[in-house]
């Protein structure tokens, strides 16, 4: 258990294991626990680190919305790594973290190995169907600052103890959930390293958009976990880690020496 402090904002992460190393960020409202499973199943093999976004859990939670952006998560991501020694890595996340991944790798693509994309969209083409999630993602900062905490109960991943900030959960929807452009979407093309995209059978919010980065990335590798929902990695871990396994077994960087 470890702390960076990045403009003046604390940030937790987890480092487990040694090898080559896997960064795993998670959705919103979720925690580093997410990954317990992964890091159990891989650490002994791999450098596993973890982190907590900022309004999220043990990280600080900044007043100003400037500090929720793509921009800073990626430079926070960086900085992580940096704090490991880790100079190229994995860069997987779950949902928003998937996203956030795809970001990092348009900013980053000399520290990025290979891409784990789980339950994960790349954003929208359409105005309006941008439009729409990003008043989503104001409804839920104006729960959230309604409710506190309570106001999670509705989301994905429910309330876990470790949120300290109704405020800070808000800002981060406020900013890291909403989109401005197709940047991301229209980068798929370009995506040059090697990708798993992951999705539970039944998480029917993100089986097309699964389905269209499988079509768009070229070296994808697509896998559907069954019985599993959102959080196919968390739902089913024993079948997403033999995914996972056998995926970084085939990236060449990300093979364990024997």
């Amino acid at each position: 258990m470890s702390t960076i402090t990045r403009n003046d904002t604390t940030l937790y992460f987890e480092s487990a294991g040694s090898g080559p190393a896997i960064l795993l960020s998670h959705g919103y409202g979720g925690t580093a626990e997410m990954w317990d499973r992964q890091v159990a199943a891989l650490s002994d093999q791999y450098q596993v680190i973890t982190w907590e976004m900022p309004g999220h859990a043990r990280s600080d939670s900044p007043t100003d919305l400037a500090a929720y952006s793509e921009a800073e998560s990626v430079a926070d991501m960086a900085a992580i790594l940096d704090a490991c020694g880790v100079q190229r890595a994995t860069i997987g996340g779950l949902a928003l973290g998937g996203y956030l991944s795809l970001c990092f790798n348009l900013a980053h693509p000399e520290r990025t190995d290979a891409l784990v994309l789980i339950g994960t969209g790349p954003g929208y083409r359409n105005d309006a169907a941008r439009d729409g999630w990003n008043s989503y993602a104001d409804t839920l900062a104006d729960t959230l600052e309604t409710k506190g905490l309570d106001a999670l109960v509705d989301i994905a991943w429910g309330r876990h103890p470790l949120h300290r900030s109704a405020t800070g959960l808000a800002l981060a929807s406020r900013g890291l959930l909403k989109q401005d452009d197709a940047h991301v979407l229209e980068s798929l093309p370009a995506v040059t390293v090697p990708t798993l995209i992951a999705v539970g059978e039944d998480d029917s919010d993100f089986i097309a958009p699964a389905n269209y980065m499988a079509k768009k990335i070229p070296d994808a590798t697509h896998t559907v976990i069954p019985a599993a929902g959102h959080g196919c990695n968390m739902d089913a871990p024993e079948l997403f880690n033999t995914s996972l396994l056998n995926f970084l077994a085939r990236v060449p960087d990300a093979t364990p020496a024997a």
